[in-house]
This record gives C-alpha cells, sequence and structure tokens, in this order.
C-alpha cells in the first residue's frame, strides 16, 4: 500500500514523525492539529526496537473513555490511581500511559501486520502522558505521546476503525 491508495480516505490522522504533528484531515483539509512525542529510537516496524512504526494503520481500539483526566493506565486497564508529580517522583523511570488510550492496528501485511512487525501485537497506541513529556522531540518507547487535554479532545472526535498514516 501507499499513500495514494488511500488518498480517498475521507477522514484520516496523519502523523509525521519529523515535525512531531498529529493532524486530522478531513474531505482532504487539514481540520485541527497536536504538537506529539514519537521514539526516541526513531521509525520502525521490529518487534522490540521501541520505535514508532510507519505505514497505514487503524484505530482498533478506543479505551478509557469516561475515566478522569490523568487516569493511569497498565496493560490498557485503568488502575484507579491519578498522576502527579509526587507519584512521577516515586517511579522515574516509568512509561506513563494516561487518560485515554487509541490502539493501532497496521493494515500494511508485512510491512506493519503479522509477524515481528505487527503494531497491535507491539502494543502501539496514541496514548496520554505528562504534558512536559510532550515537548516536540522525540521520547517514547515506540508509542505515541500526546497532552492529555488533546488527546481528550481527539479521543472524542474519532471513531473506532478511523485510519492512520505515519511517516517521517
Amino acid at each position: 500500500m501507499t499513500q495514494k491508495l488511500h488518498s480517498n480516505t475521507p477522514e484520516f490522522l496523519d502523523i509525521d514523525i519529523a515535525s512531531q504533528q498529529l493532524t486530522v484531515f478531513k474531505l482532504g483539509k487539514k481540520i485541527i492539529s497536536y504538537p506529539i512525542s514519537t521514539a526516541k529510537n526513531g521509525a520502525g516496524e521490529l518487534k522490540g526496537s521501541e520505535c514508532t512504526p510507519r505505514g497505514w494503520h487503524n484505530i482498533r481500539a478506543k479505551i478509557g473513555a469516561n475515566q478522569p483526566l490523568h487516569s493511569i493506565f497498565i496493560g490498557r486497564r485503568p488502575t484507579g490511581e491519578i498522576y502527579s508529580t509526587e507519584l512521577a517522583q516515586l517511579h522515574p523511570n516509568r512509561d506513563w500511559i494516561l487518560t485515554r488510550i487509541l490502539w493501532l492496528g497496521g493494515l500494511e501485511p508485512h510491512k506493519n501486520r503479522y509477524g515481528n512487525v505487527d503494531s497491535t501485537w507491539r502494543y502501539i497506541y496514541i496514548h496520554g502522558s505528562p504534558d512536559d513529556t510532550v515537548t516536540g522531540s522525540p521520547q517514547s518507547h515506540g508509542c505515541i505521546r500526546m497532552k492529555n487535554n488533546d488527546l481528550v479532545e481527539l479521543f472524542n472526535r474519532i471513531a473506532v476503525g478511523i485510519k492512520v498514516y505515519i511517516h517521517e
């Protein structure tokens, strides 16, 4: 698949690794953009690489609807805890998954779907993060990090199944 194959997609998310921006497109027009943080290891699809996978994906699941802002998730389940600077100090190396999760599924066989390159089974998400870690520079472990209020807005704007194009 190439970008052209989905150019007639009525609505999709464009994730630009180079500019660290997520943009919502509808009917070919830019609707809104958000700052993001992708993988500090760069782009790549291999399992265990901690890289952000490229190509066409879709949102296979939306997780965390109605959870409070800054809710903490482990294994896609809310823990009942709310992120705070005090909690961050207790766990300085934790990869925080907060507020909502948009779970990505690859759509391109042997590029980001199936085998050692499967984005779903790599647990690649668009998720909330402590807002100060979304600085416009790559810092994640492969996922796409967003500021929490931005993520809630995006979560409420899109449906399961919407296509996502990730590129450099």
